[in-house]
């Protein structure tokens, strides 16, 4: 199963929309991507198929999707760096990402009530993030899963060991993968997704980096840097490359940042 490709999917499930699913996400999405390449012989229009990324449970206390704005990188102020979640990431980026905002997914592409999109976050910086730059809208999503989630999910816990580049049965394989095993017993895997699936549905993903960051207790970070999306709730053009890059997405994996506190 690649878990880059089940965001909505869970999300919907709380939001109780039974008729939304990742494979309806990636169905019209490949039919859009499909009749914008026809007219691109005309118009020069190129446009990626559509998928889905894990989200945190729904239910807790947190707001969905708060309006807090940052820029990246020394630039930002002290009250925006304060500024909640988004402006804690712009402090650890650089000032060329763009401009950050805290979004909900599920709430731009279904039209999601606050509390349908309310979640839990494991991490400090879990979360949905615009990242708006050049007239783009990308995205970055960031996931932490423990132990029990990850064995509810697939049967047993996260193991370091494992090769996510070599493909296994009828998983797609992963492009431009690359695995590190890293200090503590934790390994990174990265890699390219098109987002070029066969369909039909509303949203058309553009292509991305996704990423996961096994540790040793069992649980896993998923991470998405997607250069955006068209369709249904789109906030804008895609961006040329994802919003951070591989180095980048790493930097943020394996820094304190992003794990939880105590």
């Amino acid at each position: 199963m690649n878990d880059v490709r089940e965001l909505l999917d869970r999300a919907a499930e709380g939001a109780g929309q039974p008729a939304f699913s990742a494979g309806a996400v990636y169905a019209k999405a490949a039919r859009i991507r499909r009749r914008r390449r026809a007219a691109a012989s005309a118009a020069v229009l190129a446009v990626v198929a559509a998928g889905a990324f894990t989200l945190p449970r729904t239910g807790g206390d947190e707001d969905p999707a708060p309006a807090s704005v940052a820029s990246a990188g020394p630039s930002a102020s002290p009250s925006a760096a304060a500024a909640g979640r988004a402006g804690r990431l712009a402090a650890l980026l650089p000032p060329d990402v763009g401009e950050i905002e805290e979004v909900s997914l599920l709430a731009l592409i279904k039209g999601a009530t606050p509390e349908q999109a309310r979640t839990d976050r494991l991490g400090p910086l879990d979360g949905q993030y615009a990242f708006r730059r050049d007239g783009g809208v990308g995205y970055l999503v960031l996931t932490l899963e423990d132990r029990e989630a990850v064995e509810r999910k697939t049967g047993r816990p996260a193991d370091p060991d494992e090769d996510l580049c070599v493909r296994v049965g009828q998983e797609p394989s992963r492009t431009d993968c690359e695995r590190e095993a890293l200090p503590g017993g934790r390994a990174l895997t990265t890699w390219r997704d098109t987002m070029d699936v066969g369909g039909d549905d509303s949203v058309g993903w553009g292509p991305e980096l996704a990423g996961r960051l096994v540790q040793p207790d069992g649980s896993q970070f998923l991470v998405r840097s997607s250069t955006g999306f068209e369709g249904t709730g789109t906030q804008g053009p895609l961006l040329p490359e994802p919003p951070l890059s591989r180095a980048q997405l790493k930097e943020l994996l394996t820094g304190p940042e992003v794990q939880p506190k105590g």
